[in-house]
């Protein structure tokens, strides 16, 4: 694991040397790409780091508790610098591993989510437009671009079908486990006698496609 981190370290550093070349910034389709992957490599740089300094930490607490007739106070503070030290190493080994798994080459995408009505009719419907509204909501406490591509609203608020687009760095990897069928259960707003109904809705998720340049 370590000898594949150096190489991700010696790569993050490349990357960062090219980005102040004036032919890659004049280059945007380059630049964007290194840019990316600049972007993608940074959280595990960052964290490997971390682990470096923990472990420089631990060998410095380990030398200070091995010179002789060492102060009482001062052994146990080293005593409590070299646990706290071998407590982040665990931590932050365990974070690596996790950042080095393989990535969905999708994840980084803006996401096109299309959202249809199934069994229930009205209420169907309305537990649509309920779902639009959550993860619209969510977008926004992320900072993200929602727009309504299609929608097909009905009397009471809801809608049979909507389609709209999240536009904002890891989109597609936060919305992806939202495809397949949803199901509700509940009194709506539709019901006058206090049933219970069931109401199913759609959701598609699909990341946005690449530009593809043709020539005809």
């Amino acid at each position: 694991m370590f000898d594949k981190l150096e190489s991700v370290v010696n790569r993050y550093e490349q990357i960062g040397i090219e980005l102040t070349r004036p032919d890659v910034a004049s280059n945007n389709e380059l630049f964007r790409k290194l840019m990316k992957e600049h972007s993608e490599l940074t959280p595990i740089v960052e964290k490997y780091r971390e682990l470096q300094s923990a472990k420089q930490a631990e060998k410095e607490a380990l030398e200070i508790l091995g010179e002789p007739n060492l102060d009482k106070d001062f052994k146990e503070l080293a005593e409590e610098e070299l646990k706290m030290a071998k407590e982040n190493i665990v931590i932050f080994s365990d974070e690596l591993k996790i950042l080095l798994l393989p990535k969905d080459p999708n994840d980084q995408k803006n996401v096109i989510v299309e959202i249809r009505g199934g069994a229930g009719g009205e209420e169907a419907a309305l537990f649509a437009g309920s779902l639009y509204r959550m993860y619209s909501m969510y977008a926004e406490s992320k900072r993200w671009h929602v727009e309504i591509s299609n929608a097909n609203e009905t009397e009471l608020g809801g809608y049979k079908e909507i389609s709209f687009m999240i536009e904002g760095e890891g989109a597609y990897s936060r919305f992806k486990y939202e495809s397949g069928v949803h199901r509700v259960q509940r009194v709506p707003d539709t019901e006058t006698q206090g049933r219970i109904h069931t109401s199913t809705v759609t959701v598609a998720v699909l990341p946005e496609a690449d530009e593809v340049e043709l020539e005809i």
